[in-house]
């Protein structure tokens, strides 16, 4: 009897290896939801290789929740090949939180497809379709995987009843994939008692991998092992994600060339994902500057795919704005492309040093998309044209020009930046916020080189909060710092914002890494300052006393004097500074030719009107004077440039050469994004000069930045 149902088994395998050998996987389809206001639907994108996405249907919905959830909202999409290599099956779950919040959530929708392109669809009450289950109040994240033993198809899901920990179940889909044909079976509980939940089963080698989250007693992914796919299930006690950052949703894809597999996982509080590659499921290898995508999943799944479904794909929901927006030459700044979409005009622009007389974008083509010219082109002599043909739709054709810019200076999201020239290297040195987070919920800082502040090199992480600071882990802001020669050497001290108080950090290279002091340096409001936060540093050496000097505040400007060792505040001379009801935040201030210019944003981050205002005055203590022309540099919305702010300055050592840095919203998208506009920011630089009085110019931003900059020595 043994052998008959090995034989049944083998057989089974054996005629699933068939179905899918007989098909070539050329590219992968992520199917996944997006969280936010009417977010709870299900996209689509599209990857040749598994590390490059783009979206589909413009990062719109490709199924309406309304039709096929009971709550008209569905999340954590999970999509498989079934076993005859040409059906398609989804699970996700039934849950709605812009309308009924953090549930009770009691369905999941059941999905069906023979093309990938139009679906059938089974929503299924757990609570009303089993008695003893009618307690339940969450059924959450399922999935779906081939029992060839059973030769049927297990749904696994995460399910709580009442306050207790969510466990792992499964039961068996019905043959016509619309309902289930089992009572719902635990699968797995967490040993010590913890919730887990995102289950994701990998079969390999002859072993079941199930990864999960945990809950309530640590949080992150780990696996579980079997050798049998119902049961029998042994922890590997280490979490496997390669962050500190909480995670969910556990993916993991095989890649097509047999190189190993895929573990991606939603980092739910950065709004971004994160993805790994491990050849064993057992080590995992952090590669996330191998990955690109031009949306914000949330919990979804990949599945390989051949080259006819992705040409299915393409020719139901890309279009030729997504192919012409689809460059990968990393030559190309791809955040600030623009496209004008009445005239059929790119603009794509590139980094410093880029050749343009025969350059090619690299568009993105997937199957059933062609471009014509294929070949790099010469892009000096003006726009070049480029017809783009999907299968099945009218070619288009689009005028593209390439130029070089400088500004962005840094590629990527980045803010509050603060320059210093070093001596002991004599380079340049961006020190910015890390941007591009929800809410600005960044952990970590980086610094950037430069020889002659156009070419920048990215230096890495100099402070990670929560690797390397004791007293706070969340919302790394606003750095400043100050280089000093102490005997021979050369020490650097860096002051940063982290969850509203400020620190402060040494190292002896001004590309670190830095060692965190221990402890904030301010962490309450100055006496008498009712409102405002601790943020916004800022270092100041007075080149008449040989004082040294730190201002601070958000809503208030106050300073004190540092003691010797540039680690403590000397008691008792803090004084408050603030300017005037308009004053918000960001405080710089240097000094020229016998005055103190003290620089402040005003306005809030998020508004297009953020811009940089100044006063003067003869002591670095005030009181200060307000030009009646005090403005340094605001948007100009002719150009698209909006939310001018929070900067510094550097002066060309010996010269009365003079720079300004700052952040702006992200160019061209910034200014349709709302509130997130405020923590999708970009570095540049302008310059800025000064009349016969002294008085600053007001600086016009530009996105042809500066030209480079050489330091006689």
């Amino acid at each position: 009897m043994k052998k008959i149902v090995l034989l049944g088994v083998l057989v089974g395998l054996y005629t699933t290896a068939i179905a899918q050998s007989q098909q070539k996987f050329s590219a992968y389809l992520f199917t996944y939801f997006t969280g936010g206001k009417g977010g709870e639907e299900i996209r689509f994108a599209l990857s040749n290789d598994g590390y490059h996405f783009r979206a589909l249907n413009n990062n719109r919905p490709v199924l309406n929740s309304a039709d096929i959830s009971a709550t008209g909202g569905v999340r954590d999409p999970h999509i498989i090949r079934a076993a005859d290599g040409k059906t398609f099956y989804m699970v996700t779950t039934d849950m709605n939180t812009e309308k009924y919040g953090w549930g009770p959530d009691y369905s999941m929708v059941l999905l069906k497809s023979t093309d990938l392109v139009h679906w059938s669809s089974k929503t299924i009450d757990i609570t009303k379709l089993y008695e003893k289950f009618a307690g339940v109040n969450r059924v959450w994240a399922p999935q779906t995987i081939y029992d060839p033993q059973a030769k049927k198809y297990m749904i696994y899901w995460s399910m709580r009843f009442g306050q207790e920990a969510d466990k792992i179940y499964y039961a068996y889909a019905n043959k016509d994939f619309t309902g289930l044909e089992t009572e719902p079976k635990q699968l797995f509980f967490k040993p010590d008692g913890g919730a887990c939940i995102d289950g994701d089963i990998v079969y390999k080698n002859n072993k079941y991998y199930l990864f999960f989250k945990t809950e309530g007693s640590g949080a992150g992914i780990k696996i579980a092992v079997s050798n049998k796919l119902t049961s029998g299930y042994v922890l590997r006690d280490k979490y496997v994600q390669q962050t500190k950052d909480p995670v969910e949703g556990a993916g993991t894809f095989k890649l097509n060339d047999g190189s190993g597999y895929i573990l991606m996982y939603d980092l739910y509080t950065q709004g971004k994902y994160q993805f790994t590659r491990t050849t064993d499921l057992e080590n995992f290898k952090l590669i996330d500057d191998e990955v690109s995508m031009n949306f914000h999943p949330r919990h979804g799944t990949v599945m390989p795919i051949t080259s006819k479904e992705a040409a299915a794909l393409t020719a139901k929901w890309e279009t030729p704005e997504d192919v012409i927006l689809s460059p990968l030459n990393k030559q190309i700044k791809t955040i600030n492309i623009v496209l004008d979409t009445a005239a059929n005009k790119v603009y794509l622009p590139v980094k410093p040093g880029t050749s343009l007389k025969s350059f090619d974008p690299h568009f993105t083509l997937f199957p059933g998309v062609a471009i014509s010219p294929a070949k790099p082109q010469d892009f000096t002599k003006g726009a070049v044209k480029y017809s783009v043909a999907i299968a099945g739709k009218k070619a288009q054709a689009f005028e593209v020009t390439a130029q070089e810019t400088h500004n962005p200076a840094i590629a990527g999201y980045y803010a509050d930046p603060e320059i210093l020239y070093a001596e002991k290297t004599g380079k340049f040195y961006i020190y910015p916020t890390s941007d591009g987070f929800d809410g600005w919920s960044g952990k970590y800082f980086k610094a950037f080189s430069s020889d002659d502040m156009v070419n920048w090199k990215d230096e890495g992480k100099i402070l990670d909060l929560p690797q390397d600071v004791s007293w706070a882990k969340k919302n790394a802001w606003a750095p400043c710092i100050i280089e000093k020669k102490i005997g021979n050497e050369y020490k650097y001290f860096y002051y940063f914002a982290a969850a509203q108080k400020i620190g402060v950090a040494t190292a002896n290279d001004p590309a670190g890494p830095f060692t965190d002091s221990g402890k904030p340096l301010v962490a309450q409001l100055p006496e008498g300052v009712k409102g405002g936060q601790q943020i916004d540093a800022d270092v100041f050496a007075d080149p008449q006393t040989g004082k040294n000097y730190l201002y601070w505040g958000n809503g208030y400007m106050a300073v004190a004097e540092l003691n010797d060792d540039m680690v403590s505040l000397k008691p008792g001379t803090t004084k408050i500074l603030t300017p005037y009801a308009h004053y918000n935040e960001g405080t710089y201030v240097f000094y020229r030719n016998g005055t103190y210019y003290f620089m402040w944003s005003e306005n809030d981050t998020r508004s297009p009107n953020y811009s940089v205002h100044y006063g003067t005055s003869k002591s670095p203590l005030g009181p200060i004077e307000i030009p009646e022309q005090n403005t340094v540099i605001a948007k100009d919305a002719a150009k698209g440039i909006y939310g001018t702010g929070h900067n510094s300055v550097i002066q060309i050592p010996g010269t009365d050469e003079w720079y300004i840095v700052y952040h702006r919203f992200n160019y061209p998208k910034g200014i349709t994004m709302g509130d997130a506009a405020g923590y999708n920011r970009e570095v540049c630089i302008d310059k800025m000069e000064f009349d016969d009085k002294g008085l600053i110019k007001q600086v016009t931003p530009t996105h042809e930045g500066i030209k480079p900059v050489h330091v006689k020595k």
